[in-house]
């Protein structure tokens, strides 16, 4: 059951949705059902219309809707209908997957390169350093 607040808010939000469901002379089909929940899995807040041929009312039509999907009636107005059921698929935390930008990881790979090719010839030369002035000691020494 949907507070009053929690109503409002949808039907703010229903202000700019598009009509998805249309019932017709047919009334409340098992295609419209499927139809309903399919779009409230989706979308969770669903706008629909009942057409002057049909049988129903659109306050009929809301209420049959809601008993066959369990959704929330949020409103009728003329012969519009809004209808309302939490979605666990629009909910649920999405898996964090980290997209991977080929072109910074091979960025990242020839820095990373690069930065070990400098290590390397940085220690050749303290080494290299180091040796020389063991000689020049050792030399000056003798």
């Amino acid at each position: 059951m949907l507070s009053s607040k929690e109503r409002a808010a949808l039907r703010s939000q229903a202000t700019e949705l598009q009509t998805l469901l249309i019932v017709g002379k047919g009334g409340i089909t098992e295609n419209l059902i499927q139809e309903a929940e399919t779009l409230l899995t989706a979308k969770e807040l669903v706008k629909g219309k009942v057409l002057e041929t049909s049988l129903l009312s659109p306050q009929e039509a809301l209420e049959a809707l809601c008993e066959a999907t369990g959704a929330d009636p949020v409103q009728t107005v003329g012969t519009k209908f809004v209808l309302y059921r939490r979605s666990e698929k629009l909910h649920q935390k999405p898996q964090q997957k980290k997209k991977v930008n080929p072109v910074r990881v091979g960025r990242q790979a020839r820095r990373a390169a690069a930065r070990e090719e400098r290590e390397r010839r940085n220690e050749y030369f303290r080494q290299t350093a180091i040796q020389n002035r063991k000689e020049s000691n050792h030399r000056k020494e003798n």
